[in-house]
């Protein structure tokens, strides 16, 4: 059996998912099976290639849905999950009628897709999710930014974060396809010292320590918001962190950045704020809005790369509405505000 697994690239959790559903697979559907990996990135325009689905088995983690009858599998646990309300309505038909209830799954409510994956196999199929703990546990820390403290963030102490640097920052399509099969055989720290993936870390630290500088001298911080604009640089692979670290009071931060297949407008919220979750606003819900998604507290925007124009309006339409939510919840006794779309 042939079994093609897709991925959200250049992503942690995204490639912990796709090894946490290699090993689950394996061991409790088909033994015999070979696997192939395809990352997939949020772009302007088609998410997927319907040609692409050559396999006897077809898997989606950590990305959006496709009501294609060639998905056998689908793990995701984004609040946009559904790229159209016509995609939505098919996987409700699908759980309903009995189609999908055991090959496609959804739950928005879990901190990363690993984690929600290894629920799944482990409940309903019988995986053994103890080998693979570690994975999950920092699946979790990365995809849910449950870090101590900005510092920790953007120090880069741990393997999974120096892991994380580097699967963000790769061009290599080859580079993530290797390392899946590593990351739940191996522990991460093992992983990291790997031929083919030791000699990159030194340079991406140094251009870690770049982007600290240039988001330093780029960042305007008014109003509880951050915004830079760094489209001029190809550095979309930023720690998205570091905003964070340099304004720790903030509450909300927009970044606008650019690479060769798309103008992204990153909208995040600071995972050490002292708001209130009533008092937040669902980030998600904006950048759908624009065609983009995310969770409750970061999403993102793609634009073509030829549209930075429109990317640029969108993010100063945001960050406007952001700070009047936050001067709206500075008046006491006035509820919050901000026109959001």
């Amino acid at each position: 059996m042939k079994v093609r697994v897709f991925y959200h690239d250049k992503c942690f959790d995204g490639a912990c998912s796709t090894a946490l559903f290699t090993r689950f697979h394996r061991e409790c559907v088909e033994p015999k099976a070979t696997y192939s990996y395809h990352g997939l990135v949020h772009r302007a325009g088609a998410l997927f290639n319907e040609a692409d689905f050559l396999g006897d088995e077809n898997a989606i983690v950590d990305f959006k849905y496709s009501a294609s009858p060639k998905i056998t599998w689908w793990f995701d646990h984004h609040l946009s999950a559904f790229l159209t309300p016509e995609d939505h309505e098919d996987y409700r038909r699908g759980m309903a009628d009995g189609r999908y209830a055991m090959r496609r799954f959804y739950d928005p409510t879990y901190t990363s897709c690993a984690g929600f994956l290894t629920h799944i196999a482990a409940t309903r199929f019988g995986f053994n999710a103890a080998p693979v703990a570690e994975l999950v546990k920092w699946a979790d820390i990365v995809d849910g930014a449950l870090y101590e403290s900005p510092q920790s963030a953007v120090e880069m102490a741990e393997p999974a974060m120096k892991l994380t640097l580097i699967i963000e920052a790769t061009a290599d399509p080859t580079l993530i396809p290797r390392m899946i099969p590593l990351l739940t055989e191996e522990p991460l720290a093992a992983v990291l010292k790997e031929p083919f993936i030791a000699p990159l870390l030194p340079p991406l630290l140094e251009r870690h320590e770049e982007g600290i500088k240039l988001i330093r001298e780029r960042a305007e911080y008014r109003d509880g918001v951050i915004y830079f604009d760094i489209t001029d640089r190809q550095l979309e692979g930023y720690n998205k962190f570091i905003p964070y670290f340099l304004h720790p009071e903030a509450t909300y931060n927009i970044g606008l950045s650019k690479s060769s297949f798309r103008t992204k407008v990153a909208v995040g919220s600071n995972p050490w704020t002292k708001r209130t979750p009533e008092e937040m606003v669902n980030l998600a819900t904006i950048c759908e809005s624009y065609g983009g998604g995310g969770h409750a507290r970061v999403g993102a925007i793609s634009f073509p790369p030829d549209r930075s124009d429109e990317a640029r309006k969108a993010a100063a339409t945001i960050v406007e509405e952001l700070r009047a939510h936050e001067r709206g919840l500075a008046v006491p006794g006035k509820g919050a505000g901000g026109a959001f779309r």
